[in-house]
């Protein structure tokens, strides 16, 4: 434990589990709600790359040889943040895996200041220490043993921040990082929120729609950890984790000096699960996005959002089937086509070139009409 007597746990580097979680990525302050150009065709299907030369992008066409985008990006989980960019517009995220690191580098230092803002608000109750990793099983026991020194923080009503959560969701496995979690003087456990904004405004309403579904979706996943949802068979068969693999020196040292009788990843794992299910933590009462102005830390304002479960699943249901390979990738409707205005990817996309169907659509009706 640190001197200060505040919890200590790995940086997020350690751990290798992240989750972009600002709302600067799609931020839209310069942009109005006006209309856009839906099906202007772009050039073609190539973006240049890094090196400058083209790169071709997958038509996507869905057939009994076609993996899915989890096997074709290699995926074993899936981010929160996948699906809250889903809601903004799936087939931007679908470029977005598809070009990684395609950024530009305005967007690129709006998430570099953001990520420093969540940074300084971690370190108000957490003391940070960086290890060293060796091995998929190391970067994940990190996680576990932050869990497991923040699980008592919270049981004693206390204040936690960067909280890692993950559950089966849709037969996927879907992981997040939580931004705080505290209880009000009513004794409610509350979630927030922090999204930095770059001017100060807030958002469009599009954009608290995503950010409204992203903080639901954290709610769905951390009362599914509380209510002893989340099992250890679970979490080996999506991430294919060896439980038995012994956890690297660094690891094993600092696991030690926290009283952790581990020796494997395995052990860990098992006490993950058995504190969250002994913990006896309430579920979530209640869901807050805080927006704060990145350059004067000033709060612009926040949002208490309504947890309405049915409808949450029904959208999950919908994002997940484009994931395991039911249906195409699909973009915005024509009514919300001026998000494309500030989209990376806007002259190369087959939705606009469709007009608002995917071309490999337009080709597969073409055939059948031959």
């Amino acid at each position: 434990m640190a001197e200060t007597g505040e919890e200590e746990t790995v940086s997020a580097e350690a751990s290798g589990f992240s989750d972009l979680s600002d709302s600067e990525f799609l931020d839209l302050e310069d942009t109005q709600e006006s209309s856009a150009s839906f099906s202007k065709p772009g050039p073609s299907s190539e973006l240049p790359g890094k090196d400058g030369k083209l790169v071709n992008l997958p038509k996507g066409k869905r057939g009994l040889d076609v993996p899915s985008p989890m096997e074709r990006f290699h995926l074993k989980y899936l981010y929160v943040t996948d699906l809250s960019t889903q809601n903004w517009c799936e087939q931007q995220m679908v470029y977005g895996k598809e070009l990684p690191g395609f950024l530009t580098p305005e967007k690129a230092a709006v998430l570099d200041t953001g990520a420093s803002i969540h940074l300084a608000r971690e370190l108000e109750v957490h003391d940070l220490v960086t290890l060293s990793i060796t091995s998929k099983e190391d970067a994940w026991a990190v996680k576990f043993m932050n869990m497991l020194s923040m699980i008592p923080t919270l049981q004693a009503e206390g204040r936690i921040r960067e909280f890692p959560v993950f559950a089966e969701v849709e037969g996927v496995l879907l992981v997040g990082v939580i931004d705080e979690l505290h209880y009000t003087p009513k004794g409610e456990l509350e979630l927030v929120e922090l999204k930095t904004r770059r001017r100060p405004m807030l958002p469009l309403e599009a954009q608290k729609k995503k950010d409204c579904f992203q903080v639901s979706l954290y709610k769905y996943i951390f009362d599914a950890m509380v209510q002893g949802k989340v099992t250890t068979a679970s979490l080996i068969h999506h991430t294919k984790l060896c439980p038995e693999k012994p956890l690297g020196p660094s690891v094993l040292r600092h696991a030690q000096q926290g009283g952790f009788s581990v020796t494997s990843l395995g052990d860990l794992m098992e006490l993950v699960i058995l504190s969250l299910t002994l913990s006896d933590l309430p579920v979530i009462d209640i869901l807050k996005i805080e927006y704060i102005h990145q350059q004067t830390a000033t709060v612009l304002g926040s949002e208490i959002v309504a947890f309405e479960e049915k409808e949450l699943r029904s959208k999950v249901q919908h994002y997940m089937a484009y994931w395991v390979g039911h249906r195409e990738p699909q973009g915005v409707d024509v009514e919300e086509a001026w998000k494309c205005r500030t989209c990376n990817y806007a002259d190369i996309c087959e939705w606009r070139k469709g007009g608002g169907v995917h071309s490999s659509m337009l080709e597969t009706q073409a055939k059948r009409a031959k």
